[in-house]
């Protein structure tokens, strides 16, 4: 088979901060793009000349227009960011990025901004915003609960909630917290960690306590939300995989005027014994096509941890996936 001639394309920079944003650190950005592709990336005056086989320069000559569009439009990249940007572009996906990357969700009390990462977190994002109830379902981080915090602070920014209230199961107590030592806030801290790190990430501590002495924000476990009906509140249910069909319903039928409902979970984490059933499996069955309400499914492309805790989510998706398949070849066999 005759080898294709190598091609060549020629991609325009603005000027040199432009090229400084695109570029990276030490050109690290460009590195990083030639050791995902077959190509070499030549800098020279206003322009980024791109050699290789056909296919692959196409591939990088789109990427690089992808990435100056998300330069122009006003946002910065990150290291994250071009990795996301290289995947896609490697699996031929040539989708806009503007869109995901200046959606800006908050402006943290330091001045970073909180905004998507991949276009699951963007659609996970406008669900939230669209709907009164939205579950976001998917694996450890894709930003199901920081998203989720961060759109309740920027909604009570916005004035649109008076209050921010924040609950999970605690599984590990049973809910017996009363056996436990401590006042409530002691009692239920190791259990709501992960929302207080997403609230003091956004918020500030000193903001958070305010809040909090307020009445503001409330964090409380699970067992703590009966009886009661939450007006005017933005509510997050976090790892809801652990509730019981009749936590999940108890919680669900809480929700009063004006307010609306985030409910987090990671069904491949399940924690209550093997008797019980997961009320997140069960609502998916149960609400399935109910209007007003949105399922959003994250999965590990929305990852945004280390990159080896994608390829540790494949590698455990693969060993079920094997797991099943030889018990039901078994049970056929049988």
């Amino acid at each position: 088979m005759a080898q294709r001639e190598p091609a060549e394309a020629r991609v325009r920079i603005a000027d040199n901060a432009e090229a400084l944003n695109l570029f990276g650190k030490y050109d690290q950005n460009l590195k990083l793009i030639e050791e995902n592709f077959d190509v070499r990336l030549i800098s020279r005056g206003e322009e980024i000349i791109v050699q290789g086989p056909p296919d692959e320069v196409a591939k990088v000559e789109a990427l690089l227009h992808n990435l100056l569009g998300v330069l122009r439009a006003g946002n910065c990249l990150s290291v994250q960011d071009l990795k996301y940007a290289v995947k896609l572009a490697r699996e031929g996906d040539r989708s806009d990025l503007r869109a995901v990357f200046g959606d800006i969700v908050l402006i943290t009390h330091r001045g970073r901004q909180i905004r998507p990462k991949t276009h699951g977190q963007q659609r996970y994002v406008e669900a939230i915003r669209k709907h009164n109830l939205t579950f976001g379902i998917g694996p450890a981080g894709t930003g199901k609960t920081y998203l989720a915090v961060a759109l309740a602070v920027a909604a009570y920014k916005n004035r649109e909630f008076s209050r921010i209230i924040l609950t999970r199961p605690a599984v590990e107590a049973g809910e017996r917290l009363g056996f436990l030592p401590g006042d409530l806030e002691q009692k239920v801290h190791p259990y709501l960690r992960p929302v207080y790190d997403a609230l003091f990430d956004t918020m500030g501590f000193d903001s958070y306590q305010r809040l909090l002495e307020r009445g503001v924000i409330e964090v409380a476990p699970l067992a703590y939300m009966r009886g009661r009906t939450l007006d005017d509140s933005f509510v997050i249910l976090d790892e809801a995989q652990n509730t019981t069909p009749e936590q999940m319903k108890m919680f669900l039928t809480r929700l009063g005027l004006g307010s609306k409902a985030v409910v987090t979970g990671d069904i491949t984490q399940i924690d209550l014994p093997p008797d019980k059933d997961s009320g997140l499996q069960h609502v998916r069955r149960v609400l399935k096509g109910v209007r007003g309400i949105a399922f959003v499914y994250l999965t590990e492309r929305d990852v945004v941890r280390h990159e080896l805790v994608q390829r540790i989510i494949r590698a455990y998706e693969r060993f079920e996936q094997k797991t099943r398949d030889r018990d039901s070849l078994e049970k056929g066999g049988s």
